[in-house]
């Protein structure tokens, strides 16, 4: 597994891309509470967007994954190739999503923008947080092994992951 030197080394998992380099989706102020994004109904409660049952009356607007879907501009990028995604497309695409739901299940902003086919016969994955790109291609790596690679660009939110087998 190949690590692009200018990722944080914090075990396996990144926990904080850079802590000085702003998602520029999360807001730079707290909002009025209770906020309900009229998305996805995810909340904004205790200065974080969470699951949960908006109160009536609570202010809308837009949760950060949702702008990011609507604007289609990813934090985190998947792109699987080689000749094992021909032969077991449909197990990788129930990984990946069952991979999606369980973090979402936990953190309302981590969730799957888009699963393409490329031209070339690759599968390009997009997503709304760089962590979550990071955990599929982990994941698809200890089920399926082949080789991983990060790519984080210095000065951007942004994790580029490929996985080849």
């Amino acid at each position: 597994m190949n690590q692009n030197t200018s990722l944080p080394k914090t075990g396996t998992q990144i926990h904080n891309l850079r802590e000085l380099e702003h998602d520029p989706y999360h807001a730079q102020r707290k909002f009025k509470e209770p906020m309900a994004c009229p998305g996805c109904g995810a909340i904004y409660q205790g200065g974080r967007w969470q699951w949960g049952q908006a109160t009536a009356g609570a202010d809308q607007h837009r949760c950060p994954a949702c702008q990011r879907i609507h604007d289609r501009c990813p934090a985190g990028f998947l792109t699987i190739s080689g000749d094992f995604l021909a032969g077991h497309r449909d197990d990788i695409h129930h990984l990946i999503r069952n991979v999606e739901q369980r973090e979402k299940s936990e953190h309302a902003l981590k969730r799957i923008i888009d699963m393409e086919e490329q031209a070339d016969g690759a599968l390009l994955v997009t997503f709304t947080d760089p962590h979550l790109a990071r955990a599929t291609g982990e994941a698809l790596h200890g089920a399926c092994k082949g080789d991983l690679d990060f790519h984080y660009q210095e000065g951007e939110f942004l994790l580029r992951v490929t996985w080849t087998r």
